[in-house]
């Protein structure tokens, strides 16, 4: 059965717009059809501060993928793509969230969505928001515009003339 999910991929080292690219690319292979991309937004980096500004773009995807499984390509394709984690919120040439997954509501020790820290984080919330505004926060009952709405994150995301 075919599911809806909102990804968010996020770089910050080399060169980001081709990172970015090469993981939407990926993302058609292994994972399903991109409906749906937001413009790319820049913004500073958040949680550990002292490291370059991040590239961010929102995907739409239609996915036969299980989440659990969904995880499990996401992950290969930041492997492949040069990712290390060794710095909480450290440097990455790719990062790849799940943001939602249709209605579901995930609590696993690897795997919680929608993405927990979603309704705090501007960078996530402006181009989530650009394609599926509309789109209801399962846990909050909130679309997500309104959830940018009452974001308290006052980190600045600019979106990049292409």
């Amino acid at each position: 059965m075919k599911k809806i999910t909102f990804l968010l991929l996020g770089s910050n080292l080399g060169d980001r717009k081709k990172n970015l690219s090469t993981a939407r690319n990926a993302i058609e292979i292994s994972v399903g059809d991109v409906l749906k991309a937001s413009s790319i937004y820049e913004t500073g980096a958040w949680g550990k501060t002292n490291q370059p500004d991040f590239l961010n773009q929102a995907l739409k995807v239609r996915t036969t993928l299980s989440p659990e499984d969904l995880l499990a390509e996401i992950l290969k394709i930041e492997l492949t793509m040069g990712r290390r984690r060794e710095v909480h919120w450290g440097e990455r040439t790719i990062d790849i969230d799940i943001l939602l997954y249709d209605t579901a509501i995930i609590s696993l020790p690897s795997l919680t969505i929608p993405h927990p820290q979603l309704q705090n984080r501007r960078f996530a919330l402006e181009p989530l928001a650009e394609i599926g505004g509309a789109e209801i926060h399962p846990v909050l009952g909130l679309t997500i515009q309104q959830i940018l709405e009452k974001c308290s994150d006052v980190l600045e995301v600019h979106r990049i003339k292409e």
